[in-house]
C-alpha cells in the first residue's frame, strides 16, 4: 500500500485500486497498525479511475520534523574519516561506527523539505556536493515503525570535512532534503535485502550510479528508532534517514542542473534536479 500527497490530497493506491481523501496528514497517517486501519479507511473513500504515479508530488510530510542517521555502513564511515583527515576529525567516525549509540542529527522541518520531481539545493559556500540516497523510516507518536519512503540526503562535504562541528551547516539548510515520491505503507516490514540505487544524469548522460542493498547497514531499523526516542517526543510522528551505503568518489561533486534519481525496491523511484542556493 502507497499513499501519495497532493496538496491537500492524499491518494492510496492498494493493489491496483486508488481510493482518495482530503483527510488531515497528520491524523491520516500518524496511527499504529496503520496498514489495516488504511485498509478500513478506504471503505469509506472516494475511489478513482484515473491516477498518474509518475508525479509530481509533494514529500509525505505536514507537521512531521525529519532527523537523520549518520554511519551506519562500511562505506559512509570511510568517506567520512578521508575527509576529516586533515581536520583531525576522522577517528570520530572510527568511534561512532563501533560505538553501541549511533550519530543522529537533526535534518530538516517539513517546509524545507522537496518531493518528488522538486528541486533540491546546493549550497553556494560549498565546494564540494553530494546526494546520500537512504531508506526513511516513518515513526507513528507512540513510537511504532509504520511505513518507508525514499530520502536524498543532500550534504556539503566540503564544510562537514573541514570541521566536523560544521556538521549542522553542511546538513541542515532549505532544501537540503527530498522525500518521495510516496508514503509505501507494507503489510510486514520492508525486506533488509531491497536495493537502494543511486543514478545521477547530467546534460543526459549517466556521470554516476551504484547500488547496495539494506542488508549491509550495521545497525538495524527498530534500533535507531529506539535511540531517536530516548529523549524526544513527536506528537505528529518523525520521519528517520538511515544513513547511506553510496557515496560516490571524491573527484565528484553536483552540479545545477544534474538530476538525482534514488530507486529503493518495494518503495518506488524519487527524482530531483539540483540548483544551488542563494548568495547571501
Amino acid at each position: 500500500m502507497k499513499i501519495y500527497k497532493q496538496g491537500a490530497t492524499a491518494y492510496i493506491v492498494d493493489e491496483g485500486r486508488v481510493f482518495r481523501t482530503n483527510s488531515d496528514w497528520d491524523l491520516l497517517i500518524n496511527r499504529a497498525e496503520l496498514h489495516r486501519r488504511l485498509r478500513e479507511d478506504c471503505s469509506g473513500f472516494e475511489r478513482v479511475s484515473e491516477f498518474d504515479a509518475s508525479g509530481p508530488f509533494d514529500p509525505p510530510v505536514q507537521h512531521q520534523e525529519l532527523w537523520a542517521s549518520g554511519v551506519t555502513y562500511l562505506r559512509s564511515r570511510e568517506a567520512r574519516v578521508a575527509e576529516s583527515k586533515s581536520a583531525g576529525g576522522g577517528d570520530f567516525y572510527d568511534r561512532v561506527y563501533d560505538a553501541d549509540r549511533p550519530e543522529l542529527f537533526f535534518k530538516a522541518a517539513a517546509h524545507r523539505i522537496a518531493g518528488h520531481l522538486d528541486t533540491v539545493l546546493i549550497r553556494s559556500d560549498s565546494s564540494w556536493n553530494v546526494p546520500e540516497p537512504e531508506l526513511t523510516l516513518f515513526i507513528t507518536s507512540a513510537g511504532t515503525i509504520e511505513g518507508y519512503t525514499i530520502g536524498n540526503d543532500m550534504s556539503s562535504r566540503s564544510i562537514e570535512g573541514e570541521n566536523p562541528l560544521y556538521l549542522p551547516q553542511a546538513k541542515t539548510y532549505d532544501r537540503s532534503a527530498a522525500l518521495g515520491p510516496c508514503l509505501c505503507v507494507p503489510e510486514q516490514p520492508l525486506s533488509m535485502g531491497s536495493a537502494v540505487s543511486l543514478t545521477i544524469l547530467r546534460d543526459g548522460a549517466c556521470v554516476f550510479e551504484d547500488t547496495i542493498t539494506l542488508e549491509r547497514m550495521k545497525r538495524q531499523p527498530r534500533e535507531l528508532a529506539d535511540w531517536l526516542l530516548r529523549a524526544l517526543t513527536f506528537p505528529h510522528g518523525c520521519f528517520l534517514m538511515t544513513g547511506t551505503g553510496i557515496v560516490p568518489p571524491d573527484d565528484f561533486t553536483l552540479q545545477v542542473g544534474d538530476e538525482v534519481s534514488i530507486t529503493i525496491e518495494g518503495i518506488g523511484t524519487l527524482v530531483n534536479i539540483v540548483n544551488q542556493s542563494r548568495q547571501i
